[in-house]
């Protein structure tokens, strides 16, 4: 069983939802416009039919181009000895009041004993992107989250795209595709990250909250299949 040391009662799953700060390229102030066309040049995937214009919408995944909307966080819970899943979204227009609100949320979850957050290709993008966004916007870096110094086995981030590789480094795995290969309901069953963006810009901020949630309930999900236990039953799913 993997991870079977950890009790996933003190696992905070974790997903965020990021945007381009400005809702078009022609919005962006001419400093960062020339720092991102810069940017650019090095992730056109087509440079004779990609422009920086036309590839602003990208400009999300980056934490010095983008911003984050939304954090849902979510964890298992024991009533009556059955498993039940509980999933809160922080989700603002006010990046620097979310991440606050996260922020202190995460620091007393990190009083709990063996506490571990966990996302899905989270080392290599949800939790560096909070932490430098964190720090854009003044916010203290919870000791979770706070990684610099610390011994590889004193770090309680948990990956499961990292546990999916098994040492593998090839390639990137889709938390789509392992929800569909492990009979998971798809949490894309609405939306899809590309279109985060476009629904934020037309105001559609609750819709990117439940889209978030689902990811959320999709990692821990993915967590049960790999610990071969039962997955958690719709109805004992609960939003906060």
């Amino acid at each position: 069983m993997i991870l079977s040391h950890i009790s996933l009662e003190n696992v905070l799953f974790i997903d965020i939802e990021t945007v381009p700060q400005y809702a078009n390229y022609a919005d962006v102030p001419e400093p960062m416009r020339v720092l991102w066309d810069k940017k650019s040049h090095s992730i056109v995937r087509n440079a004779e039919e990609e422009t920086p214009e036309s590839i602003y919408q990208r400009a999300g995944i980056y934490a010095e181009f983008g911003r984050i909307v939304c954090i849902s966080v979510g964890c298992i819970v024991k009533k009556k000895d059955e498993s039940w899943f509980a999933v809160k979204s922080y989700a603002s227009h006010d990046e620097r009041q979310l991440l606050q609100d996260f922020g202190q949320m995460l620091t007393d979850f990190g009083q709990r004993r063996g506490a571990s957050l966990c996302a899905h290709n989270g080392k290599e993008f949800d939790y560096p992107y909070i932490a430098r966004r964190m720090l854009i916007n003044g916010v203290e870096i919870p000791e979770l989250l706070n990684i610099a110094g610390k011994k590889p086995w004193e770090v309680q981030l948990l990956d499961t795209m990292e546990l999916w590789k098994f040492g593998d480094y090839k390639s990137y795995t889709s938390l789509n595709l392992l929800t569909y290969v492990f009979g998971i309901p798809s949490p894309k069953d609405d939306i899809d990250g590309s279109q985060v963006a476009d629904c934020y810009y037309r105001g559609e901020l609750e819709r990117i909250a439940v889209y978030c949630e689902k990811d959320v309930l999709a990692i821990a999900q993915l967590m049960l299949r790999f610990r071969n236990q039962p997955l958690i039953a719709p109805e004992h799913v609960e939003r906060r």
